[in-house]
């Protein structure tokens, strides 16, 4: 793991403590006896804090840091054999899909990415629904997420608000709504899809062969599931 992973890493743990306890960067600041600037750069992977400083930000949000090793992105390949241990209809229903895609009623996508890789039988982690959407239709998608408190992922800061919610705008097409987070494949015109069904519900995907092609993530998840597979038939 590098540094520069693992300051993302600690900066993300932090945000995601203070978030939990409903606590600002200032606030944070105060109970830990730091400057809230350095804080906010901590919680952007910006700087390392010393032990120190992070064992006192972790105490006073009443944890403490666990050191471990582990083999490098290990933690994908439990998800993936947490995920494949259970029931497809119960990955589904982890993920709340159908409360978000009922509410995507005006403007036309699919499915695609590593929620498309999950609803097509593979065992993959996914944070987000991922749908392509045309560049046409960002406007009604600008004002659904409007409607809907939407919120796009700042890079800067780590965590969502701040920036322009347009898809035209410069950011990561990222963003966290009241009935969950979407991540959005902008496209001139929506890709070719099969219909897969579950409990009742079609859904229309973007199928395996072409998610290895065109969406990086999904292709490294898939691989990886592969390989676990292979490994574990020898």
């Amino acid at each position: 793991m590098s540094s520069t992973r693992l300051v993302t890493l600690l900066g993300a743990a932090v945000r995601h403590q203070r978030h939990l306890r409903d606590l600002n960067q200032r606030q944070l600041a105060a109970l830990a006896g730091v400057d809230q600037a350095a804080v906010a750069r901590f919680e952007r992977g910006e700087r390392a804090p010393t032990i120190p400083v992070l064992e006192r930000l972790f105490a006073a949000m009443d944890v403490q840091l666990v050191i471990g090793v582990e083999p490098l992105d290990a933690h994908l390949d439990t998800q993936i054999d947490d995920l494949a241990a259970r029931p497809i209809a119960e990955r589904i229903d982890a993920l709340c899909l159908d409360r978000l895609l009922d509410r995507l009623t005006d403007f036309p996508q699919v499915i695609t990415g590593c929620a498309a890789a999950l609803l097509q039988g593979a065992p993959v982690p996914v944070d987000a629904l991922e749908i392509a959407l045309r560049w046409q239709d960002s406007k009604p998608f600008t004002r659904w997420l409007e409607t809907n408190y939407g919120q796009r992922w700042n890079a800067r800061w780590g965590e969502f608000g701040g920036v322009w919610l347009e898809p035209e705008e410069p950011g990561e097409h990222l963003w966290s709504t009241r009935y969950g987070e979407i991540r959005a494949t902008m496209c001139d015109e929506l890709p070719e899809t099969i219909e897969v069904r579950h409990g009742g519900r079609s859904y229309q995907v973007v199928p395996l062969v072409e998610l290895e092609l065109s969406e990086p993530r999904a292709a490294e998840l898939l691989r990886r599931y592969r390989d676990q597979q292979l490994a574990s038939d020898r």
